[in-house]
């Protein structure tokens, strides 16, 4: 049997298990770092070497196994997509072990990045649930949880997290009853469980109380005409329009401007697809409010988010926009490629 090392006539690698598990010997003229080898040879030490407490070792594992409300943790913050293998690495990346290790949990902190993550789980909570590994479903929920508290704390995102929220649990609540097919990782009394704390988290949404600010100074109402309107074309949900017209009166005649809802019109949807949902109103007129809302059932809204992850095409490794990886390209930007969420998912579709 030939020898694994460097050249095919060495003697190997030299391994000697230790308390921390096996370590691999290394000369000392390599200038590593290498433990008197006199110490490793006595047969004290090595008896005491071989000697290792197992117990402890599963103690350590059972603690960390029962931190359910630990993240999975991974030092990088980027990942390697691979789809197949070769001859120098085996196996593929899946969505579990990309969603793992992208650090989505501090992602949400991030105003750019939230609305991305969240997007993100609900495609996931949709149809993807069932692909994840049992530490990814966890993670999940984990970062789910984590997101339902920002928004408790903020008082933002409200309606948003609640459609999030009311996804998973209709998801849930069909892959619950095909129980026996293993759709899902664990064991069925721990999602009924999931699914009490998904409606607990419902009704702590319902009940949230919007406080006004204790100072008085300039509002929203205060600013100028064409000020109030350039602000509300920044918006890229009709509903937030709506919601926004109903808060004042003032307000509401901003809020049914036909020119306002034109450019929203224009924003999500082509010439081709306007065209073909024409409505007029009585004055014969178009009716651009009405037109937005018959629109957004029948084609998708366009998206954009402040901060995405971006896939390499020279070394194939996905990470956040701004985030360093090891790329041999000499100017890697030009090689990333931002990623919708719908592009990351189809991007472990195999």
């Amino acid at each position: 049997m030939p020898f694994l090392g460097q050249d095919w006539r060495s003697p190997g690698q030299s391994w000697v298990k230790t308390a921390d598990g096996w370590k691999r010997f290394l000369d000392e003229k390599s200038g590593s770092f290498v433990s008197d080898l006199s110490s490793y040879c006595n047969k004290e030490n090595l008896f005491n070497s071989l000697n290792y407490d197992v117990a402890a070792k599963k103690r350590k594992k059972d603690m960390l196994n029962s931190k359910t409300k630990t993240q999975y943790f991974h030092q990088e913050k980027w990942i390697y997509v691979h789809k197949g293998s070769t001859k120098e690495r085996h196996g593929y990346c899946t969505l579990g072990e990309a969603f793992n290790r992208l650090d989505f949990s501090t992602a949400i902190l991030d105003s750019r990045r939230f609305n991305y993550v969240v997007r993100l789980l609900e495609l996931i909570a949709k149809s993807q649930l069932t692909s994840l590994s049992g530490i990814a479903q966890k993670n999940f929920m984990n970062i789910l949880e984590k997101v339902v508290l920002k928004v408790l704390e903020d008082q933002q995102n409200i309606r948003l997290i609640r459609e999030l929220l009311q996804t998973l649990y209709t998801s849930l609540c069909t892959l619950v009853q095909r129980v026996g097919k293993s759709v899902l990782v664990g064991n069925i009394n721990m999602w009924v469980y999931r699914m009490e704390t998904i409606l607990h988290w419902q009704q702590q949404l319902n009940n949230i109380q919007i406080t006004r600010p204790a100072f008085k100074g300039l509002t929203f109402t205060d600013l100028p005409l064409c000020l109030q309107l350039n602000i509300m074309q920044r918006l890229s949900d009709g509903r937030d329009l709506v919601s926004l017209g109903q808060a004042a009166p003032d307000l509401h005649v901003l809020s049914e401007d036909r020119l306002l809802w034109k450019k929203l019109c224009q924003y999500h949807f082509s010439e081709r697809q306007i065209r073909k949902r024409l409505i007029l109103s009585e004055k014969g007129q178009l009716d651009w409010k009405k037109m937005y809302f018959k629109l957004i059932r029948c084609y998708p809204r366009k998206e954009q988010y402040g901060d995405t992850l971006q896939l390499c095409k020279h070394c194939h490794i996905l990470s956040w926009k701004g985030t360093d990886h090891p790329c041999t390209a000499n100017n890697p930007e030009s090689c990333s490629v931002s990623l919708s969420p719908q592009d990351f998912i189809n991007l472990f579709k195999f």
